[in-house]
């Protein structure tokens, strides 16, 4: 089913769906041929970040949560029904004889216009040849009610997240600009393998305190955080500089830590601005030697 197969006055009344890219005013910030700081402020464009909740119903079993993540909103119907052909919950023999019934977007009235879009349902003519995963066990919990649930809707993930805002000095455009090199140089996993990726916590002067690697992008900010609590510092501090690109988690990981900025060499998402900007985190993307954009 698509919009179009909507009743006139539904679809009408239905806010227009998420595009893959979100527009954004930023600063970019630039050294000069004559090496003097140059700063000029310009709209840019983000990928789109937003959740996605899958959802499930075939004889017997009311609508059940399966899975939720973060994803850019565009093809959600191929994006659920590959998951469940992943998952086991049906084969191409199943497909062929009619098993998947429909793939639709939900249509509560009770929906935030954030949710609109973010709620797919698979409705399965017969029971899934095998159950999900148990890995979503944690995230398929939940009433039958439509709708991204609890924290897994846009603004409860953005109200809660937390952590005690940096009130201390954060690094200027100039020190930003030199932490991708300064983390390159402590990446020794990265200098061996060329396939893992790091995370360090650096004062507002560029001092890098702390680094860690992993495959994850996630698991190594887990890593630095966790480093610093087990050796009894804190875990906030002026900034953390990231090898990759700026996600939603990420960032949540940062303002929970109560660190000042964050700085990638890769771009930030769109939900990670939204979320940089309401926390009072310092968000940087496209970070080299000479130059770094400023998102929030």
């Amino acid at each position: 089913m698509s919009d179009a197969d909507l009743p006139h006055d539904l679809r009408a009344s239905l806010p227009r769906p998420p595009g893959p890219t979100t527009r954004r005013r930023v600063a970019e910030h630039r050294v000069g041929e004559d090496g003097a700081e140059q700063v000029r402020r310009h709209e840019d464009r983000l990928v789109t970040e937003e959740p996605l909740e899958l959802r499930g119903t075939w004889p017997g079993q009311p609508g059940r949560r399966l899975w939720v993540t973060m994803r850019t909103p565009g093809h959600d119907f191929e994006l659920a029904a590959g998951w469940a052909r992943h998952e086991g919950l049906f084969d191409d023999r199943d497909v062929a004889e009619g098993a998947l019934a429909a793939v639709a977007y939900c249509t509560d009235v009770d929906l935030e216009p954030e949710e609109a879009f973010n709620v797919v349902t698979l409705r399965l003519a017969r029971a899934p040849r095998s159950e999900p995963s148990t890995r979503h066990d944690a995230l398929s919990a939940g009433s039958s009610a439509c709708g991204v649930c609890g924290a897994d809707s846009v603004a409860d993930a953005l109200s809660g997240v937390t952590g005690a805002g940096w009130d201390g000095e954060r690094p200027g455009a100039t020190v930003v600009r030199g932490l991708p090199d300064r983390l390159r140089e402590a990446q020794q996993v990265f200098a061996r393998t060329g396939a893992s990726h790091a995370a360090g916590l650096a004062t507002a002067d560029g001092e890098l305190l702390v680094v860690r690697e992993d495959v994850g992008r996630h698991n190594a900010l887990d890593k630095v955080t966790g480093a610093r609590v087990l050796a009894g510092e804190p875990a906030a501090g002026a900034c953390l500089v990231v090898s990759g690109r700026i996600g939603f988690e990420l960032v949540q990981k940062a303002v929970a830590a109560g660190v000042g900025a964050l700085v990638a060499v890769g771009a930030p998402t769109s939900l990670s601005v939204r979320l940089a900007a309401e926390h009072g985190l310092d968000l940087w993307g496209f970070t080299g030697p000479r130059r770094a954009v400023r998102y929030a």
